[in-house]
């Protein structure tokens, strides 16, 4: 059992709970912003930030002024902020020095409450990373997603014992599946990752087959669980609503 608790503002990540974190996915400041106000509406226990979504990312001034506007609105809601690339599944490619220059930016201003990193990026600069956001005392997800398969057990076990030991804070791994022997694998990983890892951790399987594994981290470890009130941004999202459902008819 996973015996590191990490602590957000007011949302707390340990074994046994799972928040519910709802992704915005505006490509323009008005529409970042009014979908934040809408997530608001449904009490998720995270918002995070899909900037690769964002057109204006690299604008530096524009930025400043959505996530201040942000943050005067989520208020004890956590800011967890991800750029995912487009090999990971995201919407906009960034080359390693733009991907290093955007997140040392945003953790030397500390313009976040959390920040996801892929873990294959290049190493020297993942490692940065880690160590110049905790010097900021700002959580690290390191993250790895799989839109093409499902590895095996011992791969995905391997993935986040190689996450924890990278210095992460909080391990995450999404994959897709197949079969529905393919989402028994990844539940099967997280339980047992669960069991013998110190840091909270965070999976899922995508689609539709996958969707279960979204609601049912209270029982196998995962700790967060991203569910949509707009668009999604990753196959086999459900909504908040659902996710909730589900959780407590489990639970």
């Amino acid at each position: 059992m996973a015996g590191k608790i990490v602590q957000v503002k007011h949302t707390t990540f340990e074994s046994g709970k799972t928040n519910i974190a709802v992704p915005i996915t505006g490509k323009i400041s008005t529409d970042i912003i009014s979908q934040v106000k809408q997530a608001l509406n449904h009490h998720p226990d995270v918002i995070e930030w899909r900037i690769d979504y964002d057109r204006d990312v690299l604008d530096h001034e524009n930025y400043l002024d959505t996530v201040d506007h942000i943050q005067s609105l989520i208020g004890n809601t956590p800011l967890l902020t991800t750029f995912r690339t487009a090999h990971e599944g995201g919407v906009s490619s960034l080359e390693d020095a733009e991907y290093f220059s955007t997140y040392r930016w945003l953790l030397e201003n500390r313009l976040t409450d959390m920040l996801d990193i892929e873990l294959n990026r290049n190493k020297a600069t993942v490692d940065f990373l880690i160590n110049l956001a905790h010097h900021q005392n700002i959580p690290v997800i390191l993250s790895n997603h799989d839109f093409q398969s499902t590895p095996d057990e011992t791969e995905i076990i391997s993935k986040l014992k190689r996450m924890q030991e990278r210095n992460a804070d909080i391990g995450k791994i999404a994959v897709m599946p197949h079969t529905s022997k393919d989402v028994l694998t990844l539940l099967n990983a997280t339980e047992k990752a669960n069991r013998e890892l110190e840091i909270p951790i965070i999976t899922m399987s995508m689609g539709n087959l996958g969707k279960v594994s979204r609601v049912t981290g209270p029982l196998f470890g995962s700790t967060l669980s991203f569910a949509t009130v707009a668009e999604a941004s990753a196959p086999g999202q459900l909504t908040v609503e659902a996710v909730r459902k589900g959780m407590a008819t489990l639970n």
